[in-house]
């Protein structure tokens, strides 16, 4: 989302979205990047916009671009990923559920972006099921949750069960069962969408976390996005030789 109104100019807003999910693993090594033309055409701006954004990501060393070859992001974290038990963060989560209130805003089958394609392993553009809730603290926005599963799943994931209960558990009673996840957090600002949705002013700071849950046949079965409000809502880890356990605070 660009916010054509601000000062900022919309190549780096479409600087900072890209760099963001490059940081954030939603575009991970080795995969490759819009074309200008089709950068241009995602985000409504001139092919010279699109060309300094490319420009800009491959002067900083996210990206490498190649005649004929295309855009592709080079950048690797270098910081190892912490492990955490699987069943205390869905824990976590569920009690997240249990202690807020949820406002559907969205159900709805979509083609698959490139970089939900590539979470679910499915192909460009296959039919996905679309989710977005606003989840509430107390009759306030606490945070902006969208999330993505199979087609096939659209039957489970639907506008009433998700007021019934988190997406975990309606997928773990289906039999989609959560054995592992990755999951990143990051800080980002947040875009007049957002801003909107959690009644904040525009480019305040939240925190953003991206999540893939896999099945016992480590198959990706959800992605999720979620922008918390940072005034609201903050992780909390327990640091000890046995493991960590992994809770989110309101």
């Amino acid at each position: 989302m660009l916010d054509r109104d601000a000062a900022m100019p919309l190549y780096h807003q479409i600087f900072l979205q890209l760099r963001d999910e490059i940081l954030s693993g939603e575009r991970p090594h080795g995969s490759t990047l819009p074309t200008e033309q089709e950068l241009s055409a995602l985000f409504g701006v001139s092919r010279i916009t699109a060309r300094r954004v490319l420009n800009d990501l491959a002067q900083q060393h996210y990206v490498e671009r190649k005649r004929r070859l295309g855009t592709r992001v080079t950048f690797q974290s270098p910081a190892k990923p912490i492990e955490a038990n699987i069943d205390q963060a869905v824990d976590s989560l569920l009690a997240l559920g249990h202690g807020t209130t949820v406002n559907v805003i969205d159900v709805a089958l979509e083609p698959a972006s490139a970089t939900v394609a590539g979470m679910l392993r499915l192909d460009p553009g296959a039919e996905v099921l679309r989710a977005v809730r606003v989840r509430c603290l107390d009759g306030e926005p606490l945070g902006y949750v969208v999330s993505y599963v199979p087609a096939k799943l659209s039957d489970v994931v639907t506008q009433t069960s998700l007021v019934r209960g988190p997406i975990l558990r309606l997928l773990d009673e289906a039999g989609y069962h959560a054995e592992h996840a990755d999951q990143t957090i990051a800080a980002t600002l947040a875009d007049r969408q957002l801003a909107e949705a959690l009644h904040v002013e525009p480019r305040s700071a939240l925190l953003k976390i991206s999540r893939t849950v896999y099945d016992r046949r480590d198959e990706p079965f959800l992605v999720t996005f979620a922008h918390y409000r940072s005034d609201r809502f903050h992780i909390r880890l327990d640091l000890h030789h046995a493991g960590m356990s992994v809770g989110q605070s309101i």
